[in-house]
């Protein structure tokens, strides 16, 4: 099955439902088709590729065309991928000798913080449990970067000194995707079952399996108390689910939970983990509305009632439709895959807005729109629908872009943007991840080395703006560049992990046969028969998903040519631009201004991947600093 995006002609106000993705057939070779009412639909015909996008949005703003060309030769990812390591290890190294083992590193006063006092402070103490977060979230990624001895001496200080026996009221869904999923992975890596061969340790003996098996044990009252099957936001790690506890949750912590929970019953042999996510994630997905087959955003776990009817592809739901398609991928359990459909054709109708191109919040019944903003955790979307194959890479392609102008703007992403004013209403950014997760799996994807730009621009403004004394810090506000004292978990485990491996080409991960997925926390779980049983269907690595054509009765796939080419709607630019407020483009370097002296000569992909006049630095040259 192929969505295509639609463009209409002519459009009435921005904030109505003009979009919409058309549903084709078989003929992926055509260069376009009419959808409705005679709209034509646009499809991947012609080579101009993502990185000459910024050229003709620049083009379209009627702006002077600026020295554009590829930044990242060849010369330059080695330096880049020991920049990232580089960028890893400080603040890695610098949790260990300042933090460890309490939970988080506080950057700027290289101190560590654990359980907040204040039981009302959930901001903190949804995440922080004295159980050593930052290291538990980091094994994989440990492991990862290539250093045998830091991966066996990480595992040995999480069994020596990790307890979760702890009077810690917690999230269910942010200690499962962190530290469940943390020790799950770990435990695959030390035990030898991932592509990380050289990782194994010898002396392990499952420890950390059956450290996550008594985590999950402590999580499961929260399943056991609910009526509707739907688990409390919340337990203690000591006493269950407190009394008198909240019982509204949003749709994305309680539906996400189905990878890490089915992991642990396949390495424990205990089917109670798996049935009690399955549940969950069933017993959301019946409460849609019957009629947009949208998903509110904050449901009550005891009534079932929606609290929140918006609707949306970012925070509140995300990860909901990302579990969706992985546990198909991970399980073959064909029923995920079928909902993950049903649910990408109710956003095609009702999210996605043919201007400005982005997803909006909408009513759950009506879908009418609820708001004129997006936000950060959104732009996971560019790869999950990329790698899902379920809709024309220019989808995602224009997704993608949307945020990386948008980071082009503030050298970070802001927690919040509105795209009728074109500023930010909120204005942190935590160090998330999920650009730079985009930005790898289109990359892995296409071979753009437009995506390695990206994350070079990325890294660096990281390294630029954000680097603290001990580690790198929360931005307060995007528009002062102005940093918190806190290096949430997450940065460690996903951003630096995804921003590395973008430019390890040569890891283990990247070598065939090596088929694996990412948790919504970005921990790696390898693609195992012991995971699928009997009901593995022939499914296909992540790395070259196809895109599924035909109707919903014919789910088989076709493969697409390694070398990818797509065509950006000229409207679509515009769109992009005007939306988030972008007037130029900076980052490249000084020795590739010939490249692009004007915007009808492009230099070809090729040509430039041919190119060995770039020059040391260390990947950071030419960065708009």
């Amino acid at each position: 099955m192929v969505f295509r995006s639609r463009e209409r002609e002519r459009g009435g106000d921005v904030g109505q439902n003009k979009g919409g993705w058309a549903v084709c057939g078989n003929d992926s070779t055509e260069r376009k088709r009419k959808g409705r009412n005679g709209q034509v639909s646009a499809v991947i015909v012609s080579k101009k590729g993502r990185m000459w996008a910024l050229v003709v949005l620049l083009a379209l703003l009627e702006t002077p065309a600026p020295a554009i060309g590829l930044a990242v030769c060849p010369a330059h990812t080695t330096n880049l991928r020991r920049l990232a390591r580089k960028v890893f290890r400080f603040g890695y190294l610098s949790y260990i000798e300042h933090a460890f083992p309490l939970d988080e590193l506080d950057p700027i006063h290289c101190t560590g913080r654990g359980v907040d006092p204040d039981p009302t402070n959930i901001n903190v103490n949804d995440v922080l449990g004295n159980y050593s977060l930052t290291l538990v979230d980091s094994l994989d990624a440990v492991a990862i970067m290539g250093q045998p001895a830091d991966f066996e001496q990480a595992v040995r200080l999480v069994i020596d000194h990790v307890s979760f026996d702890q009077d810690s009221t917690v999230q269910v869904f942010e200690l499962t995707i962190r530290a469940l999923g943390g020790l799950l992975s770990g435990h695959l890596i030390a035990n030898g079952e991932s592509s990380l061969k050289g990782m194994k340790i010898a002396w392990y003996n499952d420890e950390l399996l059956w450290l996550a098996r008594d985590l999950g044990t402590r999580l499961l009252p929260a399943f056991d108390k609910s009526p509707t099957g739907i688990p409390h936001p919340r337990v203690n790690l000591r006493n269950g689910v407190p009394k008198g506890a909240r019982t509204d949750t949003c749709t994305a912590g309680a539906g996400s939970l189905v990878i890490e929970f089915g992991v642990l019953s396949r390495l424990t042999g205990d089917p109670t983990y798996e049935a009690v996510a399955k549940r969950a994630m069933l017993a959301i997905w019946d409460r849609r509305d019957p009629k947009t087959d949208l998903l509110g955003s904050t449901i009550d776990a005891v009534t079932g009632n929606w609290l929140d009817v918006t609707s949306g592809v970012g925070a509140g739901i995300d990860s909901y439709f990302e579990y969706l398609f992985k546990a198909y991928v991970l399980f073959g359990d064909r029923q995920f895959y079928q909902i993950f459909i049903q649910a990408m054709q109710a956003v095609g109708r009702k999210m996605w807005l043919g201007v400005p191109q982005v997803f909006g919040n909408v009513d759950m019944h009506s879908g009418n729109i609820s708001n004129n903003w997006f936000d950060s955790l959104q732009a996971y979307i560019p790869g999950l629908l990329a790698y899902s194959g379920v809709v024309d890479l220019n989808i995602p392609m224009s997704q993608h872009a949307l945020y990386y102008s948008l980071w082009t703007r503030f050298h970070a992403l802001p927690e919040r943007f509105d795209w009728r004013t074109k500023t930010p209403t909120v204005e942190f950014y935590p160090l998330r991840p999920e650009l730079a997760e985009s930005t790898y799996h289109l990359f892995r994807i296409t071979k753009d080395p437009f995506y390695l730009e990206v994350g070079r621009h990325m890294l660096c403004d990281i390294e630029h703006y954000m680097k603290a004394p001990c580690g790198y810090g929360t931005v307060h506000s995007v528009t002062k560049l102005d940093l918190e004292d806190r290096m949430e978990s997450f940065f460690l485990s996903e951003t630096v992990k995804y921003l590395y491996l973008l430019f390890d080409e040569d890891n283990a991960l990247h070598k065939p046969g090596a088929d694996h997925i990412f948790t919504t926390q970005g921990h790696l779980l390898p693609l195992s028969a012991a995971f699928r049983g009997d009901r593995f269907e022939n499914l296909p690595s992540l790395e070259t998903k196809p895109n599924h054509t035909g109707s919903t009765r014919n789910l088989k796939c076709q493969r697409r040519e390694r070398r990818l080419e797509f065509f950006h709607p000229v409207r679509t630019l515009k769109a992009i631009a005007s939306t988030v407020g972008v007037d130029h483009i900076v980052s490249y370097p000084k020795d590739a201004k010939e490249v692009a002296r004007d915007n009808d000569a492009l230099t070809t992909h090729a040509e430039i991947r041919e190119r060995d006049d770039c020059g040391e630095d260390d990947g950071c040259d030419g960065v708009d600093a």
